[in-house]
């Protein structure tokens, strides 16, 4: 069985190791020319792909952020900077030799069904080598598509008199660090992870700083009672599951872990 994975980042080196467990034939499509994706800082105007901020840690323990088969070094930060989890990454595709089933540099340009799909079920994978502009078309028995949802961002409508005014409109994809923001003042529209985080970070240099939401939020600590992590403390193997279901069905899906 042939298969196609698309991204070469947090879910697609997995599914790449997954598949070849399997004993298919991969080839993993990555657009960038390393791995990494969303948790691979880029300085630079990175259209098309997804990027942390450069000061970003994750908001998940290393515990509960691990592959299940590969554990991070113990001497790793509780919450990961960025740069340590894409380190994290290296390890893991080096370990079990993923980096030679990825092309990079390979935009991929259309996903159809194959001409016989009816019979076969297979996919026709068109892409593009973005060094050499050479496009192809190959067929896999199976696609997974590992992009995420960070690479293109998404505007609201836009909020009355936005159109007249005459100040810096950022989206948080495209935010890197609070450099040309001091002494300003600036609203921070969200609270979800982003927002939380950059609300927090401009606070340390900006004049004023408001955060607004359309609805109420719970705010917390990324940590429990001793310094613990808070999602071991709610989230163990060991917890009655239906108190699980309970804790999980009070706490809201965009939840900031700091302010």
């Amino acid at each position: 069985m042939r298969v196609a994975v698309i991204g070469a980042g947090a879910s697609g080196l997995p599914a790449i190791k997954s598949a070849l467990e399997d004993g298919c034939e991969v080839v993993c499509y990555e657009m960038s020319n390393d791995i990494g994706g969303l948790w691979r800082y880029k300085p630079d105007a990175c259209p098309g792909e997804g990027t942390v901020m450069k000061t970003t840690v994750i908001n998940t323990s290393k515990e509960m952020t691990a592959y299940s088969d590969f554990p991070p070094p113990k001497d790793a930060a509780n919450f990961m900077h960025n740069t340590e989890l894409l380190e994290y990454f290296r390890s893991y595709a080096k370990h079990f030799n993923l980096e030679k089933h990825i092309l990079f540099s390979h935009k991929v340009k259309s996903i159809r069904r194959n001409s016989r799909f009816s019979e076969t079920g297979q996919w026709d994978v068109e892409w593009l080598d973005l060094k050499t502009n050479n496009t192809a078309t190959e067929t896999f028995d199976g696609v997974m598509v590992c992009t995420g949802h960070h690479t293109d961002p998404y505007w609201p409508d836009p909020f009355p008199g936005q159109k007249t005014f005459s100040g810096k409109l950022v989206h948080s994809h495209d935010y890197k660090d609070h450099k040309g923001y001091e002494d300003q003042t600036v609203v921070v529209i969200g609270i979800g992870n982003s927002g939380a985080d950059i609300a927090v970070e401009l606070s340390k240099i900006c004049k004023k700083v408001y955060l607004a939401t359309r609805s109420g939020s719970w705010v917390m600590n990324r940590v429990w009672d001793g310094g613990e992590p808070a999602d071991l403390a709610y989230l163990s193997r060991l917890a009655p599951h239906d108190l699980c279901r309970e804790k999980k069905s009070r706490i809201p899906s965009n939840w900031p872990r700091q302010l």
